[in-house]
Formats: C-alpha cells, sequence, structure tokens
C-alpha cells in the first residue's frame, strides 16, 4: 500500500507535539499539584498506617481506654530512656484521669484525638462523629493546650465516612503497622519478639495504657529498636510534611515526587496479627 504525505503533514505533526505537551504536563501537575492526598481504591479511603522514610525512625502510640490505668508507669519507662511518643486519649478518659493527662503533658507526649466517648464510628452517623471528635479536641485543647491533628479510630474502626468526617474537621486518620497486642494480656517476652520482629523503617507502633504486661515489656522493646539502629520520634516528626499521598494498597503514608526520581524501598506494610 502506497502511502502518500502531502504539504498537511505539519498540522497533524503540530497536534501531536501538542499532545505529548499536554501528557507530560497532566503527570507533572499530578505527582506535584496535590497536598495532603488520600488515595483510594475503588472509591476507599485509606488511613496511614506508616510512614515511607529512608531514615530508620520509627513512633510509639498509645491509646486510653478502660482498665486498669498503667499511665504513670508507662511514662516512667519513656522517661528513664528519653522517649516521645503520643497519647490517643478520649474526652471521657481525660475527665477521668486528670493525673494521668497532666503526668503525659508535663513530659512533653503529644496527644492525638480518639472520640470523646469511644464510639463504634462505623455506627455513627457522619455528623454524630463529628460531634464526637470536636467535643475531644475542645478537652484535649482545654487541659493541654495542644490542638490535636491526628485522629485513631477507637477499635480501629474505619470506613470512608469515618476518614471523610476526620478530614474534614482537619485531622489526619492513622492507624499502626505493628501491633504489641497488649491488649490481649500478651506477654511482655511476646511483645517483644513481636515488635521487634515486625520493625520497618517508619513504623507506627500500637500499645494501651491498660496493657497490663506494657510497662515491664516497653524497656526490653525501647532497647531492641535502638540496638537495631532506630531513633523512636514523636508522631509529628514521623509524618510527612508537604505534597504526599496515602498507598491504596498498605496504607503507607508517601512523598509526591516526580516521575524520574526514585523512591527507594517499598514495601508491604500491613499488620498481621
Amino acid at each position: 500500500m502506497l502511502i502518500v504525505i502531502g504539504q498537511n503533514w505539519k498540522r497533524p505533526a503540530l497536534i501531536l507535539i501538542v499532545l505529548l505537551i499536554i501528557i507530560d504536563t497532566s503527570q507533572i501537575a499530578l505527582f506535584t499539584a496535590a497536598k495532603a492526598v488520600i488515595a483510594t481504591v475503588s472509591g476507599r479511603l485509606v488511613p496511614v498506617y506508616s510512614v515511607f522514610t529512608p531514615e530508620n525512625k520509627v513512633s510509639l502510640t498509645f491509646e486510653g481506654e478502660s482498665g486498669k490505668d498503667l499511665t504513670l508507669e508507662i511514662l516512667s519507662v519513656l522517661e528513664r530512656y528519653n522517649v516521645n511518643a503520643i497519647f490517643f486519649l478520649s474526652g471521657e478518659w481525660i475527665e477521668k484521669h486528670r493525673d494521668s493527662v497532666n503526668k503525659i503533658i508535663e513530659s512533653n507526649h503529644e496527644l492525638g484525638n480518639y472520640t470523646y466517648s469511644l464510639p463504634h464510628s462505623n455506627s455513627l452517623l457522619k455528623a454524630e462523629l463529628k460531634r464526637e471528635l470536636e467535643k475531644a479536641h475542645k478537652h484535649i485543647e482545654k487541659v493541654s493546650g495542644q490542638t490535636p491533628e491526628v485522629f485513631r479510630p477507637p477499635y480501629g474502626e474505619y470506613s470512608n465516612k469515618v476518614i471523610e468526617a476526620s478530614r474534614e474537621l482537619g485531622y489526619e486518620t492513622v492507624m499502626w503497622s505493628i501491633d504489641s497486642l497488649d491488649w490481649r494480656g500478651t506477654s511482655s517476652n511476646d511483645m517483644e519478639k513481636r515488635v521487634l520482629r515486625k520493625l520497618h523503617k517508619g513504623a507506627i507502633i500500637r500499645f494501651h495504657v491498660t496493657g497490663r504486661n506494657t510497662p515491664e515489656a516497653l524497656p526490653q522493646i525501647i532497647e531492641g529498636i535502638m540496638e537495631q539502629g532506630y531513633k523512636i520520634v514523636p508522631l509529628s516528626q514521623l509524618l510527612l510534611e508537604g505534597d504526599y499521598y496515602i498507598h491504596p494498597h498498605t496504607g503507607e503514608m508517601r512523598p509526591i515526587q516526580m516521575p524520574s526520581q526514585s523512591r527507594g524501598e517499598r514495601r508491604d506494610l500491613l499488620d498481621e496479627t
């Protein structure tokens, strides 16, 4: 078949060049224009489970819930190792444990929103969940002067509605990539083995202030983390600033970079029980 290229070849070529420019520009915009973007899979919103970082750093998180309050013992261990953590506290917990809350604040630990009354978030209407968050927010600000910016859903329950409600109030929803399972009454030795075996860069490690073996396990865990060359930093220093997205499969918070730039190691970080 004979193909004849006449004088009209310039117009298609020009159109092709323009299209290539548009495609390249859209790629750049995709990776640089968005700020604090949550990625979705088939419309499913994803919270933060871990953080992409080239540095050997992790964060410890503690949840306040019903049970014997071991906060003071936990704070003593953290102070011994000069470690700062974040405590996710509900409004009701703050009201019932003012001595513990005051000690957390005096020790310069961070506070996160854990709702007011620890409801099952998925069962609430969005407006109801917002009221829970706002009420807890006011309690945290009143007792500490801190403005919490991160939210952890009680019982680890979340949905699009939960993440949307928290983000509309300026919160990042943060879960964990390593669960110590202290809420199960796991022994201190088993907790140590579990946490250190799963340790990775950018890990968010979960504990509870009511874990009966948590104060005993913490020294070995902290020493093990440090011996492996990791630094324990407050959650605010682990989470990314600027432009980022949350990987839809792993829940890893990642920086938005140009396509040609290397992002380094990527791993599946969702915790397994």
